[in-house]
């Protein structure tokens, strides 16, 4: 078969579409570096790399060991991820949407999206060229080199530092102004030193992975629960510690409680 010689105006098609490409591609941060990321209202944040200190002998069984680890850069979403960028996402592709998306409250543009599996969290992010943070990318997103015990320090919180749960476990504590999500970065006072918002509190994060012991040896790894960190608006402060795990199945969409961010490394 003979083809056709490209005529001008395909020529320039095909040109516009390779500069779109290439657009998209570099608007995604390079690991270690602060950039707008594929959201602008949602930049991606430098976490630099090098050791540090991950898991805790101080607090729940399956928080332990810590030990000193090395992490290569990488970048984080400054922000949970909206419930405006996850209706974008859900229109784009077709996904279903969030299962509290019509719901008054948790389902306003500027909250965090929750109602969403591990699933549909891991499938956003890729959908951008990122994905969910590994357990010890979002540790040391939370906790610093320096081994913090909440994401601003080892101060414990306050109504000023996150939107928390009552001490009393699991009821909202409306002190902090909130008795469910808050609009994300609503807490400029609880960011880490590097930026991040809302890593303690608002809303569980899903990480990747798998719910097991931290030395757990690779033929005694089990698949039956994902994992969720952070804590949420009715947490605790003990489940609001940087170390602390929550297991959870993944394909449970119905928490008003989960949401996610993402990573690019």
């Amino acid at each position: 078969m003979i083809r056709s010689p490209a005529t001008p105006n395909a020529l320039r098609f095909l040109a516009a579409l390779a500069v779109a490409t290439l657009a998209a591609v570099a608007a995604v941060a390079a690991p270690g570096a602060n950039g707008a990321g594929p959201f602008p209202e949602n930049p991606l944040m430098a976490i630099g790399g090098g050791p540090f200190v991950f898991g805790s002998d101080d607090g729940e069984s399956n928080e332990a060991p810590a030990r000193r680890t090395d992490l290569a850069p990488f970048s984080i979403t400054k922000y949970e991820i909206s419930n405006r960028l996850y209706r974008a996402f859900a229109a784009e592709t077709g996904r279903r949407p969030s299962f509290h998306a019509a719901h008054p409250a948790l389902g306003l543009p500027d909250h965090p999206v929750v109602g969403v599996s591990w699933d549909d969290a891991d499938a956003f992010c890729r959908r951008y060229g990122l994905k969910l943070p590994s357990p010890r990318q979002w540790e040391r997103a939370a906790r610093g080199p320096d081994a913090r015990r909440f994401a601003w320090g080892n101060e414990d919180p306050t109504p000023a530092h996150a939107n928390r749960g009552a001490e009393d476990c699991c009821g909202p504590d409306p002190s902090d102004g909130f008795s469910g999500t808050a609009p994300v970065g609503s807490f400029p006072l609880g960011e880490t030193p590097e930026g991040v918002a809302d890593l303690t509190g608002n809303v569980w994060e899903w990480v990747d992975g798998w719910f097991n012991p931290h030395d757990a040896e690779p033929a005694a790894r089990r698949t039956e629960f994902r994992v969720l960190r952070g804590g949420a608006w009715n947490s605790d402060t003990w489940r609001l510690r940087t170390t602390y795990r929550l297991a959870f199945r993944g394909d449970f969409r119905f928490a008003a409680n989960g949401g996610f961010r993402c990573v690019s490394s």
